[in-house]
């Protein structure tokens, strides 16, 4: 397994797909060797920092970016420069799967939130692979329904949403069951978000994401150390959700 050594971003690039350790059920390179052979002779390896922007809302698809190891905040624009996150983009996951498909446009802008490991697949090469691997077609029919899934979640969530308290325990609840950790004092979410970004996760400012954490504090329902939020009652998001 070869690998670059980058101790300013915490880890090593891993640039063999054939060896990496980091490949779980859910990555889409989770391949049969020859397919992950054919993708790894075509694959280029780059380790980005936090803040790094992978391709643009509007720009023409070169082809598609596999998320080794970090995350990244998928976001629209309008003319008038706001700003909505439609999701995050964990690791494994492959970005601009669709837009290299259909040839159309990307609808959104992807930007890594953490130094984060990113392989890049020409669309050509892309293509290829998948029009000659059953199991690469099926996971990026996957990843294509998982976005169809998380845009669609994310619209019940913002547009039937009845207030921003509501917004914000939605996020807190689906934190919680996809990244949450069981502790004695409640179920801990690393945030790698500022309130800016949150704000623009639930459509609201981020004066609001102040002020609801801070009352969100004082009932005791989350508190906030570093990067981490600890929910400690999670029958009272439930219930903002519900209500």
């Amino acid at each position: 397994m070869t690998m670059r050594g980058v101790p300013a971003y915490g880890f090593a690039a891993i640039e063999n797909c054939q060896s990496c350790g980091w490949r779980r059920d859910a990555f889409f390179c989770q391949l049969p060797s020859d397919a992950i052979a054919a993708l790894d002779s075509v694959t280029f390896t780059n380790v980005y920092p936090e803040g790094a922007i992978l391709f643009s809302e509007g720009e023409v698809p070169r082809g598609v970016f596999l998320l080794c190891h970090g995350t990244a905040k998928l976001s629209i624009s309008s003319g008038d420069g706001k700003t909505l996150i439609t999701r995050v983009a964990d690791h494994g996951e492959l970005l601009g799967v669709s837009s290299c498909i259909s040839g159309n446009s990307h609808n959104t802008s992807a930007q890594t939130l953490e130094p984060s490991q990113v392989n890049f697949v020409r669309r050509d090469d892309f293509l290829r692979i998948v029009a000659s691997c059953a199991p690469a077609a099926m996971n990026a029919l996957r990843q294509t329904s998982r976005d169809c899934d998380a845009g669609a979640d994310h619209i019940r969530a913002i547009g039937l949403s009845r207030s921003a308290a509501e917004k914000l325990a939605h996020l807190l609840l689906t934190w919680c069951k996809h990244h949450g950790k069981s502790t004695d004092g409640g179920t801990r979410v690393q945030v790698l978000m500022t309130h800016e970004d949150i704000s623009q996760i639930i459509g609201t400012s981020r004066e609001t994401v102040t002020r609801l954490f801070r009352d969100f504090r004082e009932q005791n329902i989350v508190s906030v150390r570093g990067s981490n939020v600890i929910i400690h009652n999670r029958a009272a998001l439930e219930a903002l959700v519900l209500l």
